[in-house]
């Protein structure tokens, strides 16, 4: 999939050999891009009920836009988030909001809600709320999945839980629209 330079602007500043293969899109298109995250997470795990629990942290991680020419490193991502977890059935829901942040400087934000099974992970919705400097007024969304691997868990006082955990986050289809408001990229 050939992805132009302003979709992979998106994330952030590419690679400078990208530029050769990729044309500039306007304001007014619609692109839709391919990216993952890998991330790591860590928060506390409080009991809210007989059969509830609900964990309160975050996770960052680089984010990569899929090219023809593989991954590139497009910036960073940092996701505040709670996740509601059903212990008798092990189903969860979770929620957050996201800044993904390029190398220049300018942000994206978004909010993330999925539905899954507890250690494993979610699927769900991925929906951009807004952006800074060349992202001003920026539009989109699409599916979410989150897979999680690797977990730590320690019981500290008060039967506070810490976790500490790592995973993958993947947009499929994630499709946004810039506005024609924002300044262009440098």
């Amino acid at each position: 999939m050939m992805v132009s330079l302003r979709a992979c602007g998106l994330w952030a500043c590419l690679l400078i050999g990208v530029t050769a293969i990729a044309a500039p899109a306007s304001a007014a298109d619609e692109e839709t891009i391919k990216a993952f995250a890998a991330w790591q997470g860590r928060g506390q795990i409080f009991e809210t009920g007989p059969t509830r629990s609900t964990f309160v942290g975050s996770f960052s991680g680089m984010v990569f836009v899929e090219t023809e020419k593989g991954p590139l490193d497009a910036g960073f991502m940092v996701c505040p988030a709670i996740l509601d977890v059903n212990l008798t059935d092990g189903t969860q829901e979770g929620k957050g909001r996201c800044t993904i942040t390029g190398k220049d400087g300018a942000r994206v934000y978004a909010e993330l809600t999925c539905k899954g099974v507890h250690m494993l992970g979610c699927n769900g919705d991925f929906k951009i709320t807004g952006g800074t400097d060349r992202f001003e007024g920026i539009t989109g969304g699409g599916p979410v999945t989150i897979r999680s691997g690797m977990h730590d868990v320690a019981v500290g006082a008060g039967n506070i839980v810490q976790e500490s955990a790592g995973g993958i986050i993947l947009w499929p289809k994630l499709t946004y629209k810039l506005s024609d408001k924002a300044p262009a990229a440098q």
